[in-house]
């Protein structure tokens, strides 16, 4: 793991996109119960994460989706707008924030290298998404080494419709940090891991933080969920 951090790559918040160009997603992304949780945040018109519905009006990101990448200055909640089950440009409902609440224990590192382990935001939106529209995702404190897992993204290349990465797994966990072997691009940052089991709806497990390597091979990184998820929430709320 010590090997692993100091291999940490920049933050995968990413520019908006110019030209908003769509790629189609490598596995179907509507195959996943419950996917238009999953959406877009655009950030102060200039930057982009991804956020999954965990309320009606509450979203879960990654913390350092909430500074300017190039300055580290904290980003004004106001101007983040979430745009659930993006896809093709067009969203299954479009919401404003209006309150952003990290970890107690993040602290933004600028140059590259940002905290891992506690990289978690939760945003108050301005009005709820009602139910009929989109379920919000259940969430679940127990991934392990092993577990499979699929990741739900807005990237680069996928910047108007989500992007599956699936059957990857968990190759080892730390207190709150996971090393999965899912593969990440910029703008992934903030976006939902998922437990992947056969027969059953998936559950929120992390998010992801960050890529990295582990020798030669690629990983990403990601914060799991615990009790402290509940306070954020409750504090957002």
């Amino acid at each position: 793991m010590r090997l692993l951090i100091a291999a940490i790559a920049a933050c995968l918040s990413l520019g908006m996109p110019v030209d908003g160009a769509a790629d189609e997603s490598r596995t179907n992304v509507r195959s996943i119960e419950g996917w238009e949780a999953v959406g877009r945040l655009n950030i102060s018109n200039v930057n982009m994460c991804t956020g999954a519905l965990v309320a009606p009006d509450l979203v879960l990101t990654a913390a350092h989706c909430l500074f300017e990448p190039r300055t580290g200055a904290r980003v004004d909640p106001s101007t983040i707008s979430f745009e659930a089950g993006l896809s093709g440009g067009q969203a299954v409902a479009l919401r404003q924030v209006v309150k952003a609440v990290m970890h107690p224990q993040y602290r933004y590192r600028p140059a590259g290298t940002h905290q891992i382990g506690s990289d978690l935001a939760v945003l108050k939106l301005d009005r709820p998404i009602s139910r009929s529209q989109v379920q919000p995702l259940t969430m679940s404190s127990g991934a392990a080494r092993g577990d499979i897992l699929g990741v739900l993204s807005y990237t680069r290349r996928h910047a108007n419709r989500p992007n599956l990465e699936s059957s990857c797994s968990v190759l080892a966990r730390q207190s709150r940090t996971l090393v999965m072997s899912c593969l990440v691009e910029f703008g992934a940052s903030g976006s939902p891991v998922l437990e992947m089991r056969p027969g059953l709806p998936p559950r929120l497990v992390s998010v992801i933080s960050a890529k990295a390597a582990m020798g030669s091979r690629r990983v990403s990184i990601g914060t799991a969920l615990d009790s402290t998820l509940r306070d954020l929430m409750q504090r957002a709320g």
